[in-house]
């Protein structure tokens, strides 16, 4: 596990892009894992800087995200797909036919259509490179207090602290979704390589819990800790209630530019 200690929102945006950047380089038909939420959109716009005045390729990448409200139509103002598509899809070079987002509108059969997302993600080699967020209460992509960390991509149930969380992105009277597919903690757990990204005061106990406690169901993101190559980039406040001498050292070394491996 690596930590990157950033001194602002948009450090942690430059960097994640600059990991990604540098995976896409090197691997060209690199399969690319992807999330929304504010903590991104930096990622997104230095992603596209880099697309637009350095020639960032990314024509033969392909994506996969992590979740997607049900309910909601692709061309829903608050749907992932919608997300995407603003921050990001539309400004740089991904062919549409690479780009797989979870679909919010199915009806009937969900095992199904999550064993055929899983599968896609199989027939094209699995996913090299995974980027998370987090929430409040610990959940990477979906995966909410007590999922297994064996589940794959399903149908799950938000909490009440997720849908609270998320009031404030839907307009007063509108209807807030109370389900999501999303991708299982198994699933994110086979990529390659995880960059999960936090800023902001409200994700310190989050990011606290997931770095240095125990292996626990109450906090999914603790399971990255099981994963042999992942990095954490945070600012100084998502970073706050970190204890140990490593966090100093961490943020030392990536100042001298000793711990990166991009």
């Amino acid at each position: 596990m690596l930590l990157a200690l950033k001194s602002s929102p948009e450090e942690v945006g430059r960097e994640a892009a600059r990991i990604v950047a540098n995976a896409v380089r090197r691997n060209p038909e690199l399969r690319l894992g992807l999330a929304t939420g504010n903590t991104t959109v930096g990622m997104y716009k230095e992603l596209i800087r880099l697309h637009e005045h350095e020639g960032l390729d990314f024509s033969r990448v392909i994506t996969f995200n992590l979740d997607e409200y049900l309910g909601l139509s692709a061309d829903h103002p608050r749907s992932f797909r919608h997300f995407m598509q603003q921050n990001f899809f539309s400004q740089v070079n991904i062919p549409p036919r690479s780009i797989h987002i979870p679909n919010g509108s199915i009806k009937g059969d969900y095992q199904q259509y999550c064993a055929s997302y899983e599968q896609k993600i199989r027939d094209a080699g699995g996913i090299d490179l995974q980027v998370l967020g987090i929430g409040r209460n610990g959940h990477i992509g979906f995966n909410e207090p007590t999922s297994s960390i064996g589940s794959r991509t399903r149908l799950k149930v938000l909490s009440k602290d997720t849908t609270e969380d998320n009031r404030k992105f839907f307009a007063s009277g509108e209807e807030i979704p109370q389900c999501a597919i999303t991708m299982g903690i198994g699933t994110i757990l086979d990529a390659k390589r995880i960059l999960l990204l936090a800023t902001g005061s409200s994700k310190a106990a989050a990011i606290a819990a997931a770095i240095e406690g125990p292996l626990t169901a109450s906090v999914t993101a603790s399971a990255l800790q099981l994963h042999a190559d992942v990095t954490f980039i945070v600012d100084q406040q998502a970073g706050a209630l970190l204890k140990r001498l490593f966090v100093c050292c961490a943020y030392r070394a990536r100042k001298a530019g000793t711990t990166s491996r991009n």
